[in-house]
This record gives structure tokens, sequence and C-alpha cells, in this order.
């Protein structure tokens, strides 16, 4: 019985702590996203893809450093491919982004 008073007295504290502080959360949150991303960069790629294939532009699609080693350009290839195979519901045109990107920097550790 002391338990569920517990609980209840609980349960009640966390709705008071969000009633009070959740309105001065949600307003502050567009600093706060803002500020994550000036930290950490933001991780979308807005620049659509270049023309030509480039050691940057490699890299970035990968998510890797484009100085990275073959057998680590060759997991995370795998790794995006599993999860972006035109099989398995993903675009025809990343797989084979993500192929030439691999390519191209395995082309690139081999001069």
């Amino acid at each position: 019985m002391a338990s569920l008073m517990v609980a209840g007295v609980g349960l009640i504290g966390v709705g008071l702590i969000a009633r009070r502080f959740g309105p001065v959360i949600r307003q502050s949150w567009p600093t706060v996203e803002k500020n994550i991303k000036t930290v950490l960069g933001d991780v979308r790629y807005k620049d659509g893809f270049q023309s030509e294939m480039d050691r940057y532009e490699a890299g970035k699609i990968l998510g890797i450093s484009s100085a990275s080693n073959p057998k680590r350009i060759k997991n995370v290839h795998k790794k995006l491919m599993f999860q972006n195979h035109p099989d398995r519901g993903g675009s025809p045109y990343i797989a084979a982004k993500i192929n030439e990107a691999k390519d191209y920097l395995e082309k690139q550790h081999n001069k």
C-alpha cells in the first residue's frame, strides 16, 4: 500500500515539473538545436551530389575520413549497402552513389 502511495506522489511530482518547465523547454529548444548543430555540424547532406565524385564527397557519403584504410572503407560500405540496398527497399540511386564512393576511395588508396 505504501509503495502505491509513493508511486502516486512520484507521478504527481513529475506532472507538476513537466507542467512548470514544459513551456520553457519548448520555447528554448530552437536555440538549443541551433547550438548543437553549431558544435557538432549538421549531419544532413544539403548540397546534393556533385556531378563528379571527389575525395571529400566520397568520404562524406560513407561518413568516414577520405584517408581511411581499405578495411574500414569495406566495413562501412557493407553496413551502408545493407541498410540502403534496392532489394530491401532502398534507392537505386543512393546505392549507386555509395558504390561509387567506395570504388573512388579504394582506387585513391591503391595509387
